[in-house]
């Protein structure tokens, strides 16, 4: 006891240091350790890497403020012009083609006649009224809304499936209006039948075939919507699709066996696709389908933003996943379902034209992407429809040329965003 007494005494009587706090008496790590000494445990070196110290002196959130620098320096490269003056552009570049679409053909026909035409004005030659009026208004508005039907929905694919290479026909679309094609075409007794009840009805030959490519088309949409109501899970929607385009091949590839020649040449006419079999009767059952679905499209502009960062992320945000889907598959379906009822199936703009866009505008926000896939869609299908005549009465396929013209350009573009990305 007298020894604990007096070692108390002694601590008692040592001076005290000018500490305000109890920690401030327990030396710092850099007191007890001099700077440059190599730190043991159990007398062992620890060794710490250099990501490990820089990550430990970052404050929080660091990294999320240096993903959107570089997110935003990425958008400024790719950007240059502004968004406005872009869509400037796009906007001449199709009153351009439209003009050139009236007046460019197997006969050429002045601008001056044309402005006159379109405007109301009766001064011009009947022969050259008559080819603008009865021929090639019909074949430029029909381009035009089918490249915007394609370019928009597939957009809203590529969306909604986080994948650059879905188009409006990965959900067996197309398929599905070739078998009914093909049923009123190459089948003997169909044909029979079908062509006996269209003239009861005073329904012509093409538009009976529009007709049952609209059916095809119709059945194959109510069997992918059905089985979206029990399907949560966009890849398992996006392979149904692709099974169900295959089953429905095999149904046409049959018919195609045991056909005749002629039967299967005027079957092959159809797929190769074309905007000159529509007239102002079809145009006033098509025009109405297509812009009604093509501004409920312009609506989905949000959840459409919501989705590129993916399912469980636009849920949090409180967005209805089923809704949503249920609503991109039917407009899509239901674009790409009067386009290929009317013309045809027509190729490579439903997978072209969302990336060709977004290499013009620099942008991935939808709400310019889908009124810029309206502008590009529509340019690039009439442009298409105009060389494909160039060779003069031998008319060229519309997807050989959409092919062959506009998958160099769209490489060209891709490969420029993709270096400019790189670089930045």
């Amino acid at each position: 006891r007298k020894e604990s007494s007096a070692a108390s005494d002694v601590y008692k009587r040592q001076p005290r240091s000018d500490c305000t706090s109890v920690h401030d008496a327990v030396p710092s790590r850099e007191a007890r350790t001099p700077r440059g000494t190599p730190r043991t445990y159990q007398g062992q070196p620890v060794r710490h890497s250099h990501q490990e110290t820089s990550q430990s002196r970052e404050a929080p959130g660091q990294d999320v403020r240096d993903h959107r620098d570089v997110r935003s320096r990425q958008t400024q490269g790719r950007r240059g012009l502004p968004l406005p003056v872009r869509f400037t552009i796009l906007a001449a570049i199709f009153v351009a083609v439209t003009l050139a679409g009236l007046a460019l053909g197997s006969v050429n026909i002045p601008l001056g006649d044309v402005m006159t035409v379109v405007t109301g004005g009766t001064n011009v030659d009947p022969v050259s009224m008559t080819i603008i009026h009865d021929v090639r208004e019909p074949r430029t508005i029909t381009a035009l809304l089918v490249g915007a039907a394609l370019g928009m929905s597939g957009l809203e694919m590529q969306t909604l499936f986080r994948n650059p290479l879905a188009d409006p026909y990965v959900l067996g679309i197309s398929s599905g209006a070739s078998l009914g094609v093909a049923l009123v075409v190459l089948s003997t007794s169909a044909s029979a039948g079908a062509a006996t009840f269209a003239s009861g009805l005073g329904i012509g030959p093409d538009l009976l075939i529009m007709v049952a490519a609209a059916l095809g088309a119709a059945v194959v949409l109510l069997i992918v919507m059905l089985a979206g109501r029990f399907i949560h899970s966009s890849t398992i929607l996006l392979l149904l699709g692709v099974m169900i385009g295959y089953f429905v091949s095999s149904g046409v590839t049959v018919l195609l066996s045991r056909a005749s020649p002629e039967l299967i040449a005027q079957y092959t006419r159809w797929q190769f696709g074309s905007y000159h079999g529509v007239t102002w009767q079809n145009l006033r059952v098509m025009v109405p389908i297509i812009v009604a679905m093509i501004l409920a499209s312009l609506l989905l502009a949000k959840p459409l933003n919501a989705l590129l960062l993916g399912e469980r992320y636009a849920q949090t945000m409180g967005m209805n996943l089923k809704v949503v889907r249920t609503l991109l598959v039917a407009s899509t379906a239901i674009l790409a379902g009067a386009a290929t009822a009317f013309c045809g199936p027509i190729g490579f703009l439903g997978i072209a034209i969302p990336h060709l866009t977004r290499g013009v505008l620099g942008t991935a926000d939808h709400r310019h992407l889908l009124p810029g896939c309206i502008l590009t869609g529509s340019s690039l299908a009439l442009m298409a429809d105009i060389l494909a005549q160039l060779p003069g009465d031998d008319v060229l396929p519309v997807n050989a040329v959409n092919a062959v013209f506009g998958a160099p350009v769209v490489m060209v573009i891709l490969i420029r965003w993709y270096r400019e990305a790189e670089a930045t």
